[in-house]
């Protein structure tokens, strides 16, 4: 079964571009929104809005606050969110193809 957060969770997510290199997706849902586990490989992720998370991988689990307009490197991972706030998520994923920087899915959350 494949964790693609796009197969997975449709709802929120959508393919923006997509060629041999990368893959840029949007993300979009409201408070108390959840998403199932799913994968991303090493990406760049850009805030389009402030919002709270809560991310779970396994028996881990790590709240984020993020503000609008920022930036962050996403390490490979598996996981699944809640929008744990009072504002809609919105968000840019600009996915990498290719073998991760740093093998070996330890991490949650942004950096």
């Amino acid at each position: 079964m494949s964790l693609d957060p796009v197969g997975t969770n449709p709802q929120h997510y959508r393919v923006l571009f997509e060629n041999g290199r990368v893959r840029v997706l949007e993300y979009n849902d409201r408070p108390g929104d959840r998403t199932t586990p799913h994968t991303h490989p090493d990406s760049v992720m850009v805030t389009l809005s402030s919002y709270r998370r809560r991310l779970q991988a396994g028996d881990r689990r790590r709240d984020v606050e993020l503000t609008e307009g920022a930036a962050h490197w996403l390490p490979a991972q598996q996981h699944a969110g809640e929008n744990i706030g009072d504002t809609p998520t919105h968000a840019v994923f600009v996915e990498l193809k290719g073998a991760p920087a740093l093998p070996g899915g330890s991490y949650l959350g942004p950096d």
